[in-house]
């Protein structure tokens, strides 16, 4: 039973913390800059190594060929790369990789759907996803996905999945082998040249080519600046990010028809109006509003969840999120990546600023829909110095691991890495952006992107984003200590 205000106040005063009443995992810290009290002034002290022994994988070793850095007994190959593989039909590769998930193909063959966050007019990018008969949305838009099957013996082909779209950033997989991928972008037709509207979610299936044609846009999500997309396999709701500012973005909850049955193509038999999307509003122990994400500064605050049902989803005349006044709702600025492990979802904020309450340079939330519950579960301060190695900030995509804990892309500043966090809150690298993309008196690294890894657990694959390279990662694997 999902637990009322109530009932949430009254069990946390007698436990006196949030964390005891969740009862869940572990919570997860971050470290150099991680915050494990309330004092956001000292964010940033500490080291990887104090906070981070006897986990991980041990010091990052530069990558001659000036692309990955990886630790000992680890290597890279590269799996697409924008402008110079080539897909079936002979154009290349899109440019702008982001979010990816992997899914067991035909005879030993993995399957990994990829976004390309292109936005605006297709005469604005070098390598927009090309337009393939029957799997275009809109002619004018220059994102889209593309398709990787990756062979047992190495061999690569790749083909377009979706074209049309606008700034496809992340998405989620569904547990019957789908990917829905996400337009962060909700320009409206005649806006940037575009032909039709955009701020949607669309269904792309990897296994089966067919099912892709004639795109449609899953309008009952709601259109808005979407991120990400998890979908509980339980209940058949399903979960979403916004990534918007002025105000901030929204966290949302899709609850299906009554009797609706999830599987392949069954989204498109759906009305635009289906089920009910609603936002959060948050509270804390003692019952009292929780107006925005970020005034949560010590790891293992618990809010209680109550969903407020969203007036006007497709945003007709007002966009979603200022569709709501002072007090109804909780926000969060830059809700990123989304992955659905352990009973819940994991979701990203990927910094705080001025715009916030309270400033911080990342959170990892832990929703809980049994007991309809928020967790913190990774806060990292303000990172001090960005261009320096070893601190990390700015999360963005974020997979659950097969050995334990997460594994986080950055996209902050400064240096970018891959990095993992255990479940008792100690963290280390995995990977480090080495491709100067600046010059050399004023370097500049591009942001990971897609991290997931393959069905048998045996490769991360994860995203450069610019260029656009994609590349697969493996190594000595070992299950983490918590």
């Amino acid at each position: 039973m999902s637990l009322t205000r109530r009932d949430f106040a009254a069990r946390s005063a007698i436990t006196g913390a949030g964390v005891a009443l969740a009862g869940s995992v572990g919570s997860l810290a971050s470290a150099p800059n991680a915050l494990a009290s309330t004092d956001t002034e000292n964010a940033g002290e500490g080291t990887a190594e104090q906070h981070g022994g006897g986990v991980g994988y041990g010091p990052l070793i530069a990558d001659p060929k000036g692309i990955l850095a990886l630790p000992a007994g680890f290597t890279y190959k590269i799996i697409t790369y924008s402008g110079r593989t080539k897909l079936e039909s002979g154009e290349v590769t899109p440019s702008n990789h982001d979010g990816t998930a992997a899914f067991p193909g035909p005879r030993g063959t993995t399957l990994l759907v990829n976004n390309h966050e292109l936005k605006g007019p297709r005469s604005k990018w070098t390598y927009p996803v090309p337009l393939t008969e029957g799997l275009v949305y809109d002619p004018a838009a220059s994102g889209g996905c593309t398709v990787v099957e990756v062979r047992p013996d190495g061999r690569v082909a790749e083909w377009v999945g979706i074209a049309g779209t606008s700034t496809n950033c992340a998405g989620g997989s569904t547990p019957w082998g789908t990917w829905l991928t996400c337009e962060e972008n909700s320009d409206k037709a005649g806006v940037n040249g575009m032909t039709k509207d955009h701020g949607y979610v669309f269904e792309v299936d990897p296994g089966d080519r067919r099912a892709n044609r004639e795109p449609k846009p899953l309008k009952f999500f709601g259109r808005y600046d979407h991120e990400a997309v998890v979908i509980d396999p339980k209940r058949g709701h399903a979960y979403l990010t916004e990534d918007a500012s002025g105000p901030n973005g929204l966290f949302y909850r899709w609850t299906p028809p009554k009797g609706f049955e999830h599987g392949p193509g069954r989204f498109r038999t759906l009305a635009d109006d289906a089920g009910v999307l609603q936002a959060p509003r948050c509270y804390d122990s003692g019952g009292r509003y929780v107006d925005d994400l970020s005034r949560a500064t010590k790891i293992g605050t618990v809010y209680g969840v109550d969903w407020v049902d969203v007036p006007d989803r497709d945003a007709k005349t007002v966009d979603v999120r200022k569709q709501f006044g002072a007090g109804e709702i909780t926000r969060a600025r830059k809700l990123e990546g989304m992955w659905w492990g352990d009973g819940g979802a994991y979701l990203v904020s990927s910094y705080a600023r001025e715009e916030s309450p309270v400033q911080h340079d990342g959170q990892v939330w832990f929703y809980d829909p049994r007991r309809r519950t928020l967790t913190l579960k990774v806060l990292l301060g303000v990172n001090p110095d960005p261009s320096k190695d070893g601190g990390f900030d700015g999360p963005d995509n974020i997979t659950v691991s097969p050995y334990g804990g997460l594994v986080i892309a950055e996209d902050g500043e400064g240096i970018q890495h891959l990095f993992g966090a255990t479940d008792s809150g100690r963290t280390y690298p995995i990977a480090r952006n080495d491709l100067n993309i600046g010059t050399e008196e004023e370097p500049e690294y591009s942001e990971f992107a897609g991290v997931t890894f393959s069905p048998d657990g045996k490769t991360l694959y994860a995203s450069i984003q610019t260029p656009g390279i994609m590349l697969a990662i493996t190594g000595p694997w070992k299950r983490q200590r918590k």
